[in-house]
């Protein structure tokens, strides 16, 4: 199948995305952008109608969702479009889906079956819960992953109840780890040239993410509470106001304790017993707070944002999103990434994470139409004209 995606570390392969709502095309999203093939298929309007999921298609989160993707519409559950997907598997690296476990089964577009036609294919599979176990078949929803992988629990101000965090942060994590695993099969079938299952899910994202705090209770079986916007071992670190508004301030260690204490001029901080160490700042985070507020609401948070970084305090602003993207940093990284929009005209989408010496992650095309490229992925499996447009009187396409 076509790829003009030049020269980008990830243009030798091409996917197939079956994916839909978040966690999916996250995963596909992230392979997509570094120059892989990306084909997503979609239900003929005429078959799926108003039920699509993932929200308005011209809305900024599907876009921002299904860039640099190609779109083709195939009816799977049509015996004529099963058989045009597995010949499109034949031709393909990487397959990836998000279905309920048991949907790709009933559909015959599970591992077992596509391996059987490409023993080279990489199988991406994103689930709520796993691929097995006692909780397999339930549908997966992020909220209820942040809930079961422990994330509302340490989330929020003490004693206030279970917070979800702002973003789906399960959905998110768990599309990039099937990316990451799926990078991993491919770096492995470059040895044995064997392709295999790669298998995430919302709840074990949640608690890798977990990170530390996960640690704390399997290593010292310490259950971590609430701590709100206070670091939980790095003390103090937190948001402190200011003349007119907010900071966030991290103070991580006796030396960069030292310096924020002799930079807000607060030289006492330093011989006070409450204060001599960092299980004693633990002990008395309240007290120590306070008295650091009394000194950081004096500036404004501009004036002591300079004062902190010149004295290498690590301290940053607390933006609302329209001030990220105002931001000057931000606008060197090149975070808002410009493409053309045969609709909606020039819009930005966000830009990648990471960058590369070597190649640019700039986006090139956006989210297509529903079916835009059929005709010419289809063409190049060697149908013609006549033989798609049947299909599309048919509903298989």
């Amino acid at each position: 199948m076509t790829r003009n995606n030049g020269a980008l570390p990830l243009s030798r392969f091409t996917v197939l995305d079956l994916t839909r709502v978040r966690a999916g095309p996250t995963c596909v999203r992230q392979l997509a952008d570094w120059g892989a093939n990306a084909i997503k298929i979609e239900l003929p309007e005429s078959v799926e109608g108003n039920a699509a999921l993932g929200g308005p298609r011209h809305g900024s989160d599907f876009q921002n969702l299904h860039r640099n993707k190609k779109s083709i519409t195939l009816n799977l559950k049509a015996p004529e479009g099963l058989k045009l997907f597995k010949r499109l598997v034949e031709k393909t690296d990487v397959v990836v889906e998000n279905y309920r476990p048991d949907v790709k089964h009933r559909l015959g577009v599970d591992y077992e079956s596509l391996s059987a036609v490409n023993p080279g294919l990489v199988y991406g599979s994103i689930s709520g819960f796993g691929q097995d176990g006692p909780y397999h078949g339930r549908p997966g929803f992020d909220q209820i992953a942040q809930g079961m992988g422990g994330l509302m629990s340490i989330t929020g101000l003490p004693g206030q109840g279970p917070v979800r965090a702002g973003v789906p942060i399960a959905d998110l994590c768990a599309g990039l780890s099937c990316a990451l695993g799926i990078l991993t099969a491919l770096l492995e079938r470059e040895v044995t040239g064997k392709g295999q299952w790669v298998q995430a899910s919302l709840l074990q994202a949640q608690i890798f993410m977990l990170d530390f705090q996960a640690a704390r209770w399997l290593l010292e079986k310490e259950v971590p509470p609430q701590a709100g916007n206070n670091h939980p071992t790095s003390i103090p670190t937190g948001v402190f106001k200011t003349a007119d508004g907010h900071i966030n301030i991290a103070s991580a260690g006796e030396a960069i304790w030292q310096r924020l204490c002799k930079a807000i001029e607060a030289p006492e901080l330093l011989d006070d017993a409450r204060f001599a160490d960092g299980a004693a700042r633990s002990d008395n985070r309240d007290a120590l707070n306070a008295v650091i507020e009394s000194h950081t609401r004096a500036y404004t948070s501009e004036a002591l944002i300079a004062l902190l970084n010149t004295a290498g305090v690590p301290c940053g602003p607390i933006y609302a999103v329209d001030q990220v993207f105002q931001d000057a940093q931000v606008k060197h990284l090149g975070m808002a990434q410009p493409v053309h929009h045969r609709e909606l005209g020039d819009i930005e989408l966000v830009g990648q994470p990471f960058t590369l010496s070597r190649h640019s992650s700039k986006l090139r095309t956006a989210t297509p139409s529903r079916g835009q490229n059929t005709a010419e992925v289809l063409g190049e499996l060697g149908l013609t004209a006549e033989e798609i447009g049947d299909l599309q009187t048919r509903q298989v396409v």
